[in-house]
């Protein structure tokens, strides 16, 4: 198979201190036909300097300077800038396997320049002293036809862990997918936002390929970093994840899209009850029983039973559908202790 081109977007903010890694094992790859465009969101750093030196090292290399906008805006510029055939995303805190492409690219279909089809490897989540594997749901393997209709399509959310991740990153994708699928990206998502062009882009996708082992992509995981605190807009920004994950459903016509919405929406919630009782300080109770006690979600909660496995999930969905005082206060302590403990 002669080597389609392959454009890597990266959006870059703050991140300087991890930027050099991230670009080195990008421009390091065995597979050669890349192009990497690194879309600086208005950097306050050192940041877009780093960038333009990174540009005029390596004639693959693109950068692009923009007003910050946040993450969706930035690999949303990127993809407008870029040519390859294929897009694949990395964040600018991460960093990759450098046989990544090469092996993913083993596994692009022959023949048909746009097959429409992702291919997807695993990841690892580094932390300091340690990292853990991870791997997608499904077992590995080409998904197509009706396995591709009745494994992933009929199953792409809803579950506790997912079948597929909902990462951009970690994927290979034939461009049309992303393209034809921006619409969806809103820019006021703030919790989960790759869900709305991961998900139409594998609703609209022909084959999906699942690698086995494959744990090429690193993902840092930075404990102070302000994505892992308290966010005050968390359940808001998923709100408005549930109604763009409706909307997708609905314009790709599938039929099962709102049941998977509905179970979705509920393992969501727990997230958002979980931001609160844990980060939460002054009237989080009071924010955790306004959230249980809104109609939409009593009226999802009691009519779309879940399963839950996780022993923090089965506390937090405890609260969900029984919101009293003493269960959210319970569930409070339990966390702090364990957090201790991990200290």
């Amino acid at each position: 198979m002669a080597d389609r081109k392959i454009s890597i977007i990266v959006p870059v903010y703050r991140t300087q201190e991890y930027l050099e890694r991230c670009v080195d094992s990008l421009v390091n790859q065995t597979y050669r036909e890349t192009e990497i465009v690194l879309v600086d969101d208005g950097s306050p750093d050192g940041c877009p300097a780093m960038c333009d030196g990174y540009g005029e090292q390596d004639g693959r290399i693109k950068v692009i300077h923009k007003e910050n906008g946040g993450l969706v805006s930035a690999w949303q510029a990127g993809v407008r800038a870029s040519t390859g055939e294929y897009l694949c995303f990395v964040d600018s805190d991460d960093w990759v396997e450098r046989d990544m492409l090469e092996k993913m690219a083993a596994f692009l279909s022959e023949g048909e320049v746009d097959k429409k089809e992702v291919i997807c490897c695993n990841f690892v989540i580094n932390r300091p002293g340690s990292e853990t594997k991870y791997f997608h749901g499904l077992k590995p393997g080409v998904y197509e036809g009706e396995s591709l209709h009745g494994e992933i399509k009929e199953n792409l959310l809803g579950h506790e862990n997912r079948r597929i991740s909902m990462s951009r990153c970690m994927k290979l994708f034939s461009r049309s997918l992303i393209e034809d699928n921006m619409k969806y990206s809103n820019p006021h998502i703030t919790m989960g936002e790759d869900v709305s062009i991961v998900l139409p882009a594998l609703l609209d996708c022909r084959r999906v390929v699942i690698m086995e082992g494959a744990l090429f992509y690193h993902y840092l995981y930075n404990d102070v970093s302000m994505v892992h605190k308290y966010d005050a807009g968390m359940y808001e920004g998923i709100k408005t994840l549930y109604r763009t994950i409706k909307e997708i459903y609905k314009a790709k016509g599938r039929e099962s899209g709102e049941r998977q919405a509905d179970k979705e929406y509920i393992y969501l919630l727990l997230l958002a009850l979980k931001n609160e009782i844990r980060g939460g300080e002054k009237g989080y109770g009071s924010r955790v029983k306004k959230i249980c006690g809104e109609k939409e979600n009593r009226e999802i909660t009691a009519s779309t039973p879940i399963p839950v496995v996780d022993k923090a999930n089965r506390l937090l969905y405890f609260v969900l559908r029984h919101p009293w005082g003493w269960a959210i206060a319970g569930v409070r302590l339990a966390f702090k202790m364990y957090d201790r403990v991990r200290k």
